[in-house]
């Protein structure tokens, strides 16, 4: 919303002091705005050394979204300043790029994406940064591609839901540094095998999880395709309204089809992602009779008090968020 100001100026020295007085209070109001703003869009760390790279010595990686963001600071630990280009929250498939982007995209030495079509604002970001290398984190596998809609025979973007695909994320973010950095080689080596374990114990974790539920009923219903690597790598069934967040607007055939499947497998519980308007999937609980039993986190961590606030916690959330919904009619 635009709100325009109109400021009154007589020559009457007493109108004339009350506003200026008027102006510099509006001013100041709009500077302490612009930098809350890009505070919160820059996810700055509040490490002084974060905000001084030059003076700190360390080099400095933009992430495209939160959860690169995280895998990377387990990897480079306090000898790298890594940060998220999108904040907590942030819808990344349509992302807009703002100046304050461009600007830590200047004084960045190299910028991790995820690939596979997902960051689709991407390229024009790096054509405004020449000099600044980025490297794809989703190179090393073969991936899914989606079966339905516009998209059909592209690749799903969204690997990094599968840990055993993580675990190539990890290895391809070690090797960055470690190319970037050479002389913190051993650090990078070591926190990539430690965090690289936990990962495995997570997928365990989900696996043993996921085996409890009757094989009839193992379905993941979501707003978008996000899970197809989770559905191959755990033995799930996936149904979802749109395969990829675009419009985020689903038509009456996708919201049919989804209906008609719930109803037809008795599914009893439904999701939608948190970045995404569930008003669709709430249509399609009320007309199927399944309950809708909460969000996925999927192209976004939550904030610091959140329920997903790093990449490990987003796994097992999400998969106990499942469970419940599917245990509990």
């Amino acid at each position: 919303m635009n709100v325009k100001h109109k400021l009154n100026f007589s020559r009457s020295s007493i109108y004339w002091n009350r506003d200026r007085a008027i102006l510099i209070t509006l001013l100041f109001g709009l500077s302490l705005t612009g930098c809350v703003q890009t505070t919160q869009q820059s996810q700055l760390p509040s490490n002084p050394t974060a905000t001084t790279p030059a003076q700190s010595g360390k080099k400095v990686v933009l992430a495209t979204f939160t959860v690169l963001a995280d895998m990377a600071r387990n990897v480079a630990g306090d000898k790298a300043i890594i940060e998220s280009i999108t904040k907590p929250g942030a819808e990344i498939h349509g992302y807009q790029v703002t100046p304050s982007d461009l600007e830590r995209g200047q004084k960045a030495n190299l910028i991790l994406e995820n690939g596979l079509n997902l960051e689709r604002w991407a390229d024009r970001f790096y054509n405004s940064l020449p000099k600044v290398p980025h490297i794809t984190l989703s190179d090393g596998f073969t991936p899914v591609n989606i079966s339905e809609d516009s998209y059909q025979g592209k690749p799903n973007p969204h690997a990094w839901m599968s840990p055993q695909n993580a675990l190539i994320y990890v290895e391809n973010i070690r090797k960055a540094l470690a190319k970037l950095d050479p002389p913190n080689t051993a650090t990078y080596d070591t926190n990539a095998k430690a965090y690289s374990e936990q990962i495995k114990s997570i997928d365990l974790k989900l696996k043993t999880a996921i085996a409890a539920i009757p094989p009839d009923k193992r379905y993941i219903v979501s707003c978008e395709g996000a899970f197809s690597y989770i559905a191959r790598d755990y033995g799930l069934k996936e149904v979802y309204i749109w395969a990829v967040n675009a419009e985020q607007q689903a038509t009456p055939k996708q919201v049919e089809k989804v209906i008609n499947t719930v109803k037809a497998n008795k599914i009893p519980a439904i999701f939608c992602e948190s970045t995404v308007n569930n008003k669709a999937q709430l249509q399609v609980a009320k007309e199927s009779g399944a309950k809708f039993a909460g969000v996925f986190y999927v192209d976004s961590l939550s904030p610091a008090d959140g329920p997903a606030s790093t990449y490990l916690k987003l796994l097992e959330y999400n998969v106990n968020t499942l469970i419940k919904g599917l245990q509990n009619k």
